[in-house]
């Protein structure tokens, strides 16, 4: 059977990050996760402490490099490791952990400037919080979209403010929307952070959020699976039997339904997601993600849908 769906060259029915570098830059490309050593508003009490109750002390940045570690050597350390394979690929440096923009520009600029100079880079991804945007950093970001490809993303998780206060997520759902319009009128693209089985949240809720977000102009979106961490609040939670986890049949069929919402240009960035195996408490089933995917795939072509089939753009005023 034919496959569909346009932004596709192989069995895929959404529109891979793969499929986007490839033909944007004719190669492989990589994105290459760093520790700059930044904190968060919501870990140092500026908004809350503790941050996110899923959060780990990495601040998601538990495969970014080591933060003691210089940029530089963070960068050869994980370039290393794929240059082995693919010796001719390119490289964009991932800004992860934690929140990379609560910072003053000055220190911004140290941080950022030097990594556009390594060997093989082609672009920047910077993962921030929509509340940490003042008007100089967004004219800061606005320059380096100017000289590299540049990408900003977002932590929004879900759209409704009642998960977002139960997650301790320290920032409402129209901060977000305040930040995401202040880059996207700067011409930033962005891509959006959401994760699937918050707690206390129904699967039209999970829907809903896909649904919202198709109504933007983003660029690109990571749908994560909630990973319970050893050591987090969530986890303490999770023992005392507040919420339960998805299961592998449930998380697969609301992400085709979120698919099926998105418009077919959206990057989809991410899936599902890792959680550090050492640390997960749960699902378990999360740790064969190539598995996960796979289900994705079949799920996908067995309601003969693909990324975009239920979104209408003149419904959405875009």
């Amino acid at each position: 059977m034919q496959n569909p769906f346009a932004y596709s060259d192989d069995n895929k029915r959404y529109h891979t990050l793969h499929y986007h570098l490839r033909h944007r830059y004719g190669g492989r490309v990589f994105k290459v996760p760093l520790n700059a050593g930044f904190t968060c508003p919501n870990m140092d009490g500026t908004k809350g402490v503790g941050g996110c109750t899923y959060c780990s002390s990495q601040g998601s940045g538990d495969f970014a490099g080591d933060p003691s570690h210089s940029l530089a050597r963070q960068f050869e350390e994980q370039k290393a490791i794929l240059h082995q394979k693919w010796p001719k690929a390119q490289y964009i440096p991932y800004f992860q952990a934690r929140t990379n923009t609560y910072a003053p520009v000055e220190i911004l600029r140290e941080r950022f400037e030097p990594v556009l100079k390594f060997p093989g880079v082609v672009g920047l991804a910077i993962a921030t919080r929509a509340d940490c945007l003042p008007d100089e950093v967004c004219g800061y970001l606005e320059d380096l979209s100017r000289r590299t490809d540049l990408t900003v993303e977002l932590g929004l998780q879900s759209f409704s403010d009642e998960t977002g206060e139960r997650i301790n997520r320290g920032h409402t759902t129209a901060e977000f929307l305040e930040g995401f319009w202040k880059l996207h009128q700067r011409g930033i693209p962005v891509c959006v952070h959401i994760i699937n089985g918050l707690p206390g949240e129904s699967l039209d809720e999970m829907r809903k959020t896909a649904e919202q977000l198709a109504r933007l102009p983003i660029q690109g979106i990571k749908i994560h699976l909630l990973h319970v961490l050893e050591g987090t609040v969530l986890a303490d939670q999770y023992r005392a039997g507040e919420f339960p986890l998805l299961t592998r049949e449930e998380y697969v069929s609301v992400v085709c339904d979120q698919l099926e919402l998105l418009p077919p240009q959206v990057v989809i960035q991410r899936l599902t997601g890792d959680g550090d195996r050492e640390k997960l408490i749960g699902p378990l089933w999360s740790v064969r993600k190539r598995e996960v995917l796979n289900e994705i795939d079949k799920e996908l072509a067995r309601r003969d849908s693909w990324q975009g089939k239920k979104y209408r753009e003149e419904e959405h005023g875009l």
